[in-house]
């Protein structure tokens, strides 16, 4: 449940010769292995509606809709981040896929050029493995910027928010 790392290439050229130049966008993914449920966990971070009660940084969700495809739902969802002095709602496109235990986000609109983020939910012996990955890009730099300072730490937050909120909630 590996995903990869995403590069952007930009290109510049100077009189003698092409130079290839990769970018490290913030992304991030881990896998871990926590004691409760497959179904438990899936649920968990399916419950958009309660993000702002637990996750940094979220200071609101609204769920616009949920649809019923058969196979998987898809639910569109609005979050308003808020840190410091900056502010932003987002939409994204939530597909929930209840039997593979696999949630896949996708933007919608608000201040990013893209947004993707999936989980993956695996019972195993010891619990749940739980595979996590995010990548993202903010059309402000100087937002893009910023993200790039804190971005490992705010991932360990949210990833340590979701552990905690499974710890209140399955004990």
């Amino acid at each position: 449940m590996a995903y990869p790392l995403n590069f952007r290439a930009q290109h510049t050229k100077s009189p003698d010769n092409v130079i290839l130049k990769h970018e490290a966008m913030p992304s991030h993914s881990e896998t871990r292995t926590l004691p409760y449920t497959a179904q438990q966990m899936f649920d968990l971070v399916a419950d958009v509606a309660n993000y702002p009660k637990f996750l940094p940084w979220t200071a609101a969700a609204r769920i616009r809709s949920t649809t019923d495809q058969g196979d998987h739902d898809v639910m569109l969802a609005d979050l308003v981040i808020s840190f410091k002095v900056f502010r932003e709602k987002f939409g994204s496109r939530v597909t929930l896929w209840h039997q593979a235990q696999k949630i896949d986000t996708e933007y919608l609109d608000g201040p990013f050029k893209h947004l993707i983020s999936k989980w993956e939910f695996r019972d195993v012996e010891d619990g749940v493995e739980v595979a996590f990955f995010v990548d993202f890009e903010f059309r402000n730099r100087l937002l893009q910027g910023a993200a790039g300072m804190f971005f490992m730490e705010a991932m360990q937050r949210i990833v340590r928010a979701f552990e905690s909120r499974a710890a209140e909630l399955y004990g």
